[in-house]
């Protein structure tokens, strides 16, 4: 099977990133001379692949950031929240199957208060260019309209059931869960014995998987200017102890990875859920508050814009942290399902 598909000239979709068009074929392939180097049969962003070849494309990437779309004084979207939507682009190209891989929005997708005109003037003419292929969460922004409906109008079915707003796929061999953290003034409770709680559990169980990744507004854990939150206290716990690998969050406009952590939010021994925040969408940033950071804390920055591209391997997963152009920070590395 081609790693991806030839469109101009150009190899559209995921896969060995030096691979060569072949118009005559109408197909992408591994220069001869690339090492054999994969070794669970998905082609990794690091990975140069005539060994990978049959199973290029194989591994789907979810890649996004919270805290997104802001527009200028003029009504027309700001310059950072372009800049990550070209990363987007980038990734996923016109064209680029659904099975390659999906959007993630952590929240606070339109501001100041995700209203029905700034979802059309400040969101969906940037990140909405990939509107079919994203899953969205909303943020405490997105409720500043009452029951958050220029959030539900825009995103429609995609975003769940309008009163609740949490649901779950398959991406790949992971479960994808996408959560509603705005449970004091959003949608109630979510501690034990709430709907969210008891969906979420009863899901876990009916679709166990090795490799599980979440994602939310507001972090569990953070060294930013929000500090950590209590909101998804019940659900952290519950995500630890059924094993989940990755949660994703926004809030603090800042980008923070911690090592797997457990119930507490201190370093595992063992298994643990890793969290990062990427809180970077587009929306102004602010400085790390905590001095000394919070435990487990890896990784901080507040000075550049961006998105986190995961690719989900069967087995474990990869992240980049990617910057807009012309930024300096990056942040990347790979860890296994358990």
């Amino acid at each position: 099977m081609p790693p991806a598909t030839c469109i101009a000239g150009v190899c559209v979709g995921p896969g060995c990133p030096n691979a060569v068009c072949d118009d005559g074929e109408n197909q992408c392939t591994c220069p001869a001379d690339c090492p054999a180097s994969c070794g669970d049969g998905c082609c990794s962003p690091t990975e140069s692949c005539e060994g990978c070849a049959a199973d290029c494309g194989a591994c789907p990437i979810l890649a996004g950031a919270g805290d997104i779309a802001t527009c200028d004084a003029d009504g027309t979207p700001d310059s950072d929240c372009e800049a990550t939507a070209l990363l987007l682009d980038a990734i996923f190209p016109p064209g680029t199957p659904l099975s390659a891989g999906m959007v993630f929005t952590a929240g606070d997708n339109a501001y100041l208060d995700g209203t029905d005109l700034e979802f059309a003037n400040c969101y969906d003419p940037t990140w909405g260019r990939h509107r079919p292929r994203t899953w969205p969460t909303p943020g405490n922004h997105d409720y500043n309209t009452p029951n958050a409906t220029g959030y539900f109008n825009y995103f429609g079915a995609a975003a769940g059931n309008p009163a609740e707003g949490w649901y779950a796929h398959d991406l790949g061999d992971w479960r994808v869960y996408a959560l509603n953290s705005n449970c004091w003034d959003g949608i109630g409770e979510c501690d034990v014995g709430s709907p969210q709680f008891e969906w979420l559990e009863a899901d876990l169980e009916a679709n166990p998987r090795l490799c599980q990744v979440a994602y939310w507004h507001h972090a569990r854990w953070s060294s930013g200017e929000h500090g950590s939150s209590t909101r998804m206290l019940d659900i952290w716990a519950l995500l630890v102890a059924r094993g989940a690998d990755l949660v994703l969050v926004g809030h603090d406009h800042d980008y923070e990875r911690f090592a797997p952590l457990d119930v507490l939010g201190n370093p595992a021994a063992s298994g643990g859920t890793r969290q990062i925040v990427v809180g970077t969408g587009g929306s102004h940033l602010r400085d790390i508050w905590a001095d000394p950071p919070l435990p487990g804390s890896e990784v901080r920055q507040a000075t550049t814009h961006g998105i986190l591209r995961v690719d989900l391997l069967s087995s474990g997963y990869q992240w980049e942290f990617i910057p807009e152009a012309g930024g300096t920070f990056t942040d990347s590395g790979s860890s296994a399902c358990h």
